[in-house]
């Protein structure tokens, strides 16, 4: 998908622009992102040079752990970024875009941490941890 795509958190504190292609949803289904999120996390990404952010000064970075950070809305809450460390693209929430996207989901990942209320029954590809 090479497009162009714009979203933001839940209060518009926060928007960005993406140019450029978008890598296939991926869902995660680790406990720090279910915790985080309150279910699971399903994001694409895009190379860097493709991502404009206003209100930035609106998103606060968290390390969840000692390879990566995850962003959210400080107004609002809303999950929006995970960029890894030494990486050239940013991960954005999925559901932070305006619609039509054209995303799907190509895999899910970490379903061994999977929460025990739902099933994954869409098809695409489950690994028990990363891929």
């Amino acid at each position: 998908m090479s497009e162009e795509h714009t979203g933001h958190c839940l209060c518009g504190a926060v928007r960005f622009r993406t140019v450029g292609p978008l890598r296939e949803v991926i869902a995660c289904h680790c406990s720090q992102c279910r915790r985080q999120t309150g279910h699971f996390y399903a994001a694409t990404n895009v190379r860097d040079e493709g991502l404009t952010v206003e209100g930035g000064e609106n998103v606060t970075w968290y390390r969840a752990s000692d390879a990566a950070g995850r962003g959210f809305c400080r107004t609002c809450g809303s999950a929006l970024f995970w960029k890894g460390d030494n990486t050239d693209y940013t991960s954005i929430m999925a559901g932070t875009f305006d619609q039509p996207t054209g995303l799907k989901i190509g895999m899910h990942i970490y379903c061994a941490d999977k929460g025990d209320y739902y099933e994954i029954d869409d098809g695409a590809p489950q690994f028990a941890e990363n891929r």
